[in-house]
Protein backbone atom coordinates (compact mmCIF):
# COMPACT_ATOMS: atom_id res chain seq x y z
CA UNK A 1 0.00 0.00 0.00
CA UNK A 2 1.47 3.62 -1.49
CA UNK A 3 1.21 6.32 1.08
CA UNK A 4 -1.19 8.25 -0.98
CA UNK A 5 -3.69 5.33 -0.96
CA UNK A 6 -6.50 5.78 1.68
CA UNK A 7 -6.24 3.55 5.08
CA UNK A 8 -8.71 1.16 4.71
CA UNK A 9 -11.72 1.26 7.42
CA UNK A 10 -10.60 -2.11 8.65
CA UNK A 11 -6.63 -0.91 9.51
CA UNK A 12 -8.07 2.23 11.27
CA UNK A 13 -10.49 -0.11 13.40
CA UNK A 14 -7.70 -2.26 14.20
CA UNK A 15 -5.39 0.55 15.19
CA UNK A 16 -8.33 1.96 17.34
CA UNK A 17 -8.53 -0.83 19.15
CA UNK A 18 -4.76 -1.96 19.68
CA UNK A 19 -3.63 -2.08 23.45
CA UNK A 20 -0.53 0.72 23.64
CA UNK A 21 1.14 -0.36 26.47
CA UNK A 22 3.86 2.08 28.16
CA UNK A 23 6.39 0.23 29.98
CA UNK A 24 6.45 2.76 32.76
CA UNK A 25 7.23 1.66 36.48
CA UNK A 26 4.07 0.32 37.16
CA UNK A 27 3.03 -0.01 32.94
CA UNK A 28 -0.11 1.11 31.92
CA UNK A 29 -2.13 0.42 28.85
CA UNK A 30 -3.57 3.24 26.75
CA UNK A 31 -6.77 2.73 25.04
CA UNK A 32 -7.30 5.43 21.85
CA UNK A 33 -10.76 7.88 23.14
CA UNK A 34 -10.45 6.74 26.60
CA UNK A 35 -8.81 9.10 29.18
CA UNK A 36 -6.05 7.41 30.67
CA UNK A 37 -5.37 8.64 34.21
CA UNK A 38 -1.43 7.19 34.09
CA UNK A 39 -0.53 8.82 31.35
CA UNK A 40 -2.11 12.44 32.44
CA UNK A 41 0.23 11.78 35.87
CA UNK A 42 3.10 10.99 33.85
CA UNK A 43 3.03 14.36 31.48
CA UNK A 44 2.05 16.17 34.95
CA UNK A 45 5.14 14.58 36.43
CA UNK A 46 7.33 15.63 33.69
CA UNK A 47 5.89 19.06 32.67
CA UNK A 48 5.38 17.60 29.29
CA UNK A 49 2.08 19.35 27.43
CA UNK A 50 2.04 16.37 25.00
CA UNK A 51 2.90 12.78 24.22
CA UNK A 52 3.40 10.53 21.59
CA UNK A 53 3.28 6.85 21.32
CA UNK A 54 4.66 5.84 17.98
CA UNK A 55 6.92 3.07 16.61
CA UNK A 56 9.03 2.95 13.35
CA UNK A 57 8.31 -0.86 12.75
CA UNK A 58 6.34 -2.43 9.53
CA UNK A 59 6.52 0.85 7.04
CA UNK A 60 2.71 1.42 6.01
CA UNK A 61 1.70 -1.70 7.52
CA UNK A 62 4.05 -4.01 5.37
CA UNK A 63 5.40 -6.57 7.74
CA UNK A 64 9.35 -6.83 7.92
CA UNK A 65 12.07 -9.15 9.33
CA UNK A 66 12.61 -8.45 13.06
CA UNK A 67 16.09 -7.12 12.67
CA UNK A 68 15.13 -4.89 9.92
CA UNK A 69 12.22 -3.37 12.39
CA UNK A 70 14.91 -3.41 15.30
CA UNK A 71 17.09 -1.53 13.30
CA UNK A 72 14.40 1.10 12.56
CA UNK A 73 13.60 1.53 15.96
CA UNK A 74 17.07 2.07 16.81
CA UNK A 75 17.70 4.66 14.40
CA UNK A 76 14.39 6.33 16.25
CA UNK A 77 14.98 6.03 19.44
CA UNK A 78 18.73 7.75 18.49
CA UNK A 79 17.11 10.49 16.60
CA UNK A 80 14.60 10.90 19.85
CA UNK A 81 17.71 10.77 22.18
CA UNK A 82 19.52 13.52 20.19
CA UNK A 83 16.64 16.23 20.44
CA UNK A 84 17.09 15.98 24.56
CA UNK A 85 13.53 13.91 24.65
CA UNK A 86 12.10 11.65 27.35
CA UNK A 87 11.06 8.48 26.05
CA UNK A 88 9.44 5.39 27.36
CA UNK A 89 9.59 2.27 25.89
CA UNK A 90 6.39 0.34 24.93
CA UNK A 91 4.27 -2.10 22.65
CA UNK A 92 1.10 -1.68 20.65
CA UNK A 93 -0.80 -5.18 20.27
CA UNK A 94 -4.01 -5.79 19.32
CA UNK A 95 -6.07 -8.00 21.56
CA UNK A 96 -7.13 -10.45 19.44
CA UNK A 97 -5.82 -10.44 15.81
CA UNK A 98 -2.63 -12.42 14.50
CA UNK A 99 -0.44 -9.19 14.02
CA UNK A 100 2.32 -9.02 15.75
CA UNK A 101 3.05 -6.76 19.04
CA UNK A 102 5.21 -3.22 16.98
CA UNK A 103 7.52 -2.00 19.42
CA UNK A 104 6.92 1.65 20.07
CA UNK A 105 8.24 4.72 22.05
CA UNK A 106 6.32 7.14 24.33
CA UNK A 107 7.67 10.25 23.63
CA UNK A 108 7.05 13.12 26.30
CA UNK A 109 6.59 16.63 24.85
CA UNK A 110 6.96 16.49 21.33
CA UNK A 111 4.92 18.46 19.17
CA UNK A 112 2.27 17.85 16.93
CA UNK A 113 4.16 18.52 13.63
CA UNK A 114 7.39 17.25 14.81
CA UNK A 115 5.33 13.97 15.72
CA UNK A 116 3.80 13.90 12.31
CA UNK A 117 6.94 14.28 10.75
CA UNK A 118 8.91 11.37 12.60
CA UNK A 119 5.61 8.90 11.50
CA UNK A 120 5.77 10.43 7.90
CA UNK A 121 9.66 9.74 8.46
CA UNK A 122 9.49 6.16 9.79
CA UNK A 123 6.11 5.62 6.94
CA UNK A 124 3.73 4.82 9.59
CA UNK A 125 -0.29 5.43 8.40
CA UNK A 126 -0.86 6.53 12.13
CA UNK A 127 0.46 7.54 15.52
CA UNK A 128 -0.44 8.03 19.22
CA UNK A 129 -1.15 11.52 20.18
CA UNK A 130 -2.23 12.93 23.58
CA UNK A 131 -2.35 16.58 25.09
CA UNK A 132 -3.20 18.02 28.72
CA UNK A 133 -6.15 15.90 29.17
CA UNK A 134 -4.14 12.62 28.47
CA UNK A 135 -6.70 10.75 26.29
CA UNK A 136 -5.37 9.07 23.45
CA UNK A 137 -6.75 9.60 19.64
CA UNK A 138 -5.35 8.70 16.36
CA UNK A 139 -3.52 10.96 14.36
CA UNK A 140 -2.70 10.28 10.90
CA UNK A 141 0.45 12.50 9.60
Amino acid sequence: MAKTDPIPAELMQAYAETHYTVHHEPPFVMHIGRPCPELKALMADQNALSAAFITAWNPFSQNLPGKENNARQDELKANLKKRGLICIDGIGKHPSNNWPGEVSVLVLGLNLEAAKSLARHYEQHAFVWSEGDGAPQLVQP
